[in-house]
């Protein structure tokens, strides 16, 4: 089980600190601000950027402290 996270760490950490990465999030943070009209800026508008945004951010705080420990192993 060890092993699987590392691994999965590892292959999220290179993914996520891609330019592709860069340009998915730049995307739909583009998308999220063309829509604003559309949904006439509601409460439930803005909280699906907040929750995403939320979200992916607990999620990279494991993985950059997971990088950061092997790094400092070595």
């Amino acid at each position: 089980m060890k092993d699987l996270f590392r691994k999965l760490a590892e292959r999220s950490a290179h993914a996520a600190g891609s330019h592709w990465a860069f340009m998915l999030a730049a995307a739909v943070v583009l998308a999220w601000m063309i829509s604003g009209p559309y949904f006439h800026y509601s409460d439930t508008w803005q909280l699906v950027i907040n929750t995403g945004t939320t979200i992916v951010t607990f999620l990279m705080v494991f993985l950059i402290q997971n990088t950061q420990n092997r790094e400092t192993r070595i």
